[in-house]
């Protein structure tokens, strides 16, 4: 009687399907097929632009109409301060709306793997876990970006000739709109990256989305007002990423401002951080 060694077929490691090498490129380009194939992805992204645009159309009018009051009364017209600060700002008044959406958007794109359970096939594909979190992080960060250059762009065409019409002196060439606009990138850039370590770390999104809320607007408005009564809390707020990143876009000077590269190193570090955290949880945790 002879027996015959039935041999088993080889399976390929994980991560390796059909024999290929998972590369970063890949996980990347998956990442970014997973991203736009969701329909609520566009739609927070044109709300993103809608918002800024509209916000800061509204908010030029708004400034115009009441210089125009006060033509009369220039003690109160002075108090608005440097008239050329003042309309490069114009542009970005639609920011604080704007970065709770995209901000929004960066939690679900991490905590909506845990909410549907793709995370397991997500993990099964790539089994390091880190190219998909940075590979994340790195689609966050250029959606973001050229979301907010977009919309701020798209936001001066429309607000330019409400300016002109009001006098105001909103010049795309100057230092104050340039500020503006590039670290007006850089915040948007920040807020969602914070959000995208929030979805990581909480793996919800409706606990994610809250406590972003919470710390762009809950709490710098409670430091800001205790600061009165609380005299340590006045320097400690600058500290905060919303105070940071706006003391970015100011002119060198500001009176209460952290100067310039302070004001980039805390930005940096209320990046680097979250994130370091997020993906060492990530690695530790389960499934």
């Amino acid at each position: 009687m002879s027996t015959t060694t039935m041999k088993r077929p080889r399976t390929a490691a994980p991560g390796a399907a059909g024999g290929g090498k998972l590369s970063f490129a890949g996980v990347l380009r998956s990442e970014f097929i997973k991203f736009f194939s969701l329909p609520s992805t566009l739609i927070l992204v044109m709300a993103t632009f809608v918002a800024m645009t509209g916000i800061a159309a509204l908010g030029t009018w708004g400034v115009g109409a009441s210089l125009e009051a006060m033509a009369s009364e220039p003690e109160m017209a002075a108090q608005m301060g440097d008239m050329n600060v003042l309309a490069a700002s114009l542009p970005v008044s639609g920011l604080m709306v704007a970065q709770l959406i995209i901000g929004a958007l960066a939690v679900m794109v991490m905590s909506s793997e845990f909410a549907t359970g793709s995370a397991r096939s997500t993990f099964v594909a790539t089994p390091t876990r880190q190219p998909v979190f940075w590979a994340k992080a790195l689609m966050v960060t250029i959606v973001s970006a050229l979301v907010a250059l977009a919309s701020i762009l798209s936001a001066f065409l429309v607000t330019k000739p409400i300016a002109d019409n009001y006098n105001l002196p909103l010049d795309f060439a100057s230092e104050a709109f340039g500020r503006n606009l590039w670290f007006g990138v850089l915040y948007v850039v920040m807020v969602s990256l914070i959000g995208l370590a929030l979805g990581a770390m909480l793996r919800n999104s409706a606990g994610g989305i809250v406590v972003l809320a919470a710390l762009f607007f809950v709490l710098p408005i409670t430091v800001d007002g205790l600061s009165g009564m609380v005299e340590w809390l006045a320097d400690a707020a600058r500290f905060l990423p919303d105070h940071a990143g706006t003391a970015l876009m100011q002119i060198p000077g500001a009176e209460g401002a952290l100067e310039t590269w302070a004001a980039g190193l805390v930005v940096g570090a209320w990046i680097a951080i979250p994130l370091a955290a997020a993906a060492m949880l990530l690695q530790r945790r389960d499934i």
